[in-house]
């Protein structure tokens, strides 16, 4: 199988940037759709649907709000319109590129602590990539209070100049308390910016630390972006995201901060060392840079090009998208049984009483999950019986 390198100029042997963005000048309608429409699809959708596919930010913006919703009429039609656009575009992909695996996009993870410089990255980055013609798109998970459940959705301040960049999408979205560094529908904002032809989607998550490991699941490398002095070999081979890390960057190294993240870099290229490979094909990388003096990016950015190459020579890549998907199923299987419990009238009832009975220490929360769950399945069983 003939694999092309994704980090080739775009417009001669990027694999699907050749593929999809050849089609910006085919500007799909909805009166002549590239395939008819799902039935119950509201025309608002559908104009959104083309947009997306017709790579325009503003229809795509609305796209993503859509999926963001949950409210369940939304919900409804944000699986009309995904689905809609993935099979255009794996239309186009089997017409130009039978039985071959062609990724969609280059999608890198950026994780790390408060701090680090992620947004101030992510800015460097991506104006340097699409100064080399590539089209580049960047989700900002943003915290959520778990007190009033709001958001300040302000990394995209930090990131104007991309913002304004014709070649650029920069959305922040909340985690809505989430765990794990991203949001509930990460993934399916990933897979729509792939399909709105951006051939490198960046992940920042929200930045929590050593737990943000379920951007693993989500992209295929995950760089883990560090301040200078972060501690010494000791807390690199601790677990968490340290041991998910396929590329580790101490950031602002610049002015009195160069010498101590020198200093880091050495210490973190030791603590690697130590920790068993993550894929057999290769091996946590470390190195420095500073994206407030945009210094060191494209070194950063070819470490990135050589893992793509060799994932993709591997059939690593195409694997890890296969795992990817079937965990993101469970995963949106666990999300709708619970939020399906919670609307559940009987599970209401009997959650009511168990909170009396766990209030005196009468059982464990264990136990009266498990009952809860009991009372949910016997429910929705009369209820298909009926």
């Amino acid at each position: 199988m003939l694999f092309r390198s994704l980090f080739q100029s775009p417009s001669k042997s990027m694999v699907f940037g050749m593929t999809w963005n050849r089609f910006f000048g085919t500007r799909y309608t909805v009166e002549a759709p590239p395939k008819p429409f799902p039935e119950g699809m509201a025309d608002s959708v559908k104009s959104w649907a083309i947009g997306t596919l017709n790579q325009q930010r503003n229809l795509l913006s609305r796209a993503v709000t859509l999926l963001e919703s949950s409210l369940p009429s939304h919900v409804e039609q944000a699986e009309m319109l995904l689905d809609y656009v993935l099979s255009v575009r794996r239309m186009e992909n089997e017409r130009d590129h039978p039985h071959e695996f062609v990724p969609g996009s280059f999608r890198l993870g950026i994780a790390g602590p408060p701090g680090a410089g992620k947004s101030t990255f992510c800015e460097a980055l991506g104006c340097m990539l699409t100064k080399q013609g590539h089209r580049v798109a960047v989700l900002a998970i943003d915290p959520s209070s778990t007190l009033s459940g709001g958001s300040l959705l302000g990394d995209k301040t930090r990131m104007l100049k991309l913002s304004y960049d014709p070649n650029a999408f920069v959305r922040p979205s909340p985690s809505n308390c989430s765990l794990g560094g991203v949001a509930e529908h990460t993934s399916d904002l990933v897979v729509l910016c792939e399909a709105a032809g951006y051939d490198i989607v960046i992940v920042e998550t929200v930045g929590l630390g050593q737990s943000e490991v379920m951007i693993d699941d989500m992209v295929d490398m995950v760089m883990l972006l560090m301040p200078p002095a972060m501690g010494d070999e000791l807390q690199g081979v601790k677990k968490g995201i340290m041991e998910h890390a396929d590329v580790i960057v101490i950031n602002k190294a610049d002015g009195p901060l160069a010498s101590v993240a020198a200093r880091s870099e050495a210490e973190n290229r030791r603590a690697v060392q130590l920790q068993r490979p993550k894929a057999p094909f290769w091996k946590c990388q470390v190195t420095r840079c500073s994206a407030l003096q945009q210094t060191r990016i494209k070194d950063v950015w070819d470490i990135c090009a050589k893992f793509n190459k060799e994932a993709l020579a591997c059939g690593s890549l195409e694997q890890r998208r296969i795992h990817q998907n079937s965990t993101a199923m469970w995963s949106q299987l666990i999300t709708q049984v619970a939020a399906s419990c919670k609307r559940n009238p009987e599970v209401i009832k009997k959650a009511k009483e168990l909170d009396a009975v766990m209030k005196n220490g009468g059982m464990t929360h264990r136990r009266a999950g498990r009952e809860l769950m009991d009372v949910f399945v016997k429910d929705e069983y009369s209820r298909i019986t009926e």
